[in-house]
């Protein structure tokens, strides 16, 4: 497991510099990651990689909204029972975006989105959303090789289409490696993991953003003449 954290920025809406250490997440099960204040969450990776699995391990908290695309899905499934799913991803990827914009800009302090984001452009748009709606954005990186992720995807029993995986697979197979080497700007907090280190679960630490500490009076005094 790799965790890269970043200073805090002195602006929010302009990009923390990047600097590696271990400060968000502890190293034995499960995962916990700190995300104080009004944040919003990316746990992206490729399909299969395991992103769903490691959200179903969240316990409900009061002031957290979790999206995963399956809500979509589910709701969509009575009306168009029968349709080939390939006509419905656009509709249920349309309506998980509009749930995504939705939750951000609402006063749920915690939002967290289930999104693949391979492309380094979708990661980009998840930080300037945060940006734009008051939020810390924060990134956990699920990484799974292509093998792992389509035994995932038997696993749940959807298959995404061959060209399609590929494709996120290209994408995703140097991701790691350059988050870890170049931090993108806009992120708070970047989080790598492997499929081992998620099977232990996640937990968020959230709560009010800390205040500054506001620096003692000098105990020192100016002499008063008598």
């Amino acid at each position: 497991m790799i965790v890269i954290t970043t200073r805090p920025a002195g602006e929010r809406n302009e990009p923390p510099e990047p600097y590696v250490g271990r400060c968000v997440t502890t190293a034995t099960p499960p995962v916990r990651l700190a995300l104080p204040g009004r944040t919003l969450l990316l746990v992206a990776g490729m399909p299969g990689a395991g992103k769903s699995t490691l959200l179903a391990s969240l316990p409900a908290t009061e002031g957290l909204t979790v999206l995963d695309s399956e809500a979509q899905r589910a709701a969509l499934r009575p009306i168009a029972r029968g349709l080939p799913y390939a006509w419905q991803r656009p509709v249920v990827h349309l309506m998980h975006r509009t749930a995504v914009v939705g939750a951000a800009v609402s006063a749920t302090p915690t939002v967290v989105v289930h999104l693949p984001a391979t492309q380094p452009t979708i990661r980009a748009a998840m930080a300037r959303l945060a940006a734009a709606t008051g939020r810390d954005a924060h990134l956990l990186w699920l990484h799974a090789d292509a093998a792992e992720a389509r035994r995932g995807q038997y696993a749940r029993g959807r298959l995404v289409q061959e060209a399609s995986f590929f494709a996120h697979a290209r994408r995703a197979e140097l991701t790691a490696a350059e988050l870890v080497g170049d931090p993108p700007p806009g992120w708070r907090s970047v989080t790598v993991l492997d499929r081992v280190a998620a099977r232990g679960g996640l937990r968020l630490d959230t709560g009010p953003a800390r205040e500054p500490a506001i620096p003692a009076p000098s105990a020192a005094r100016s002499a008063v003449p008598r």
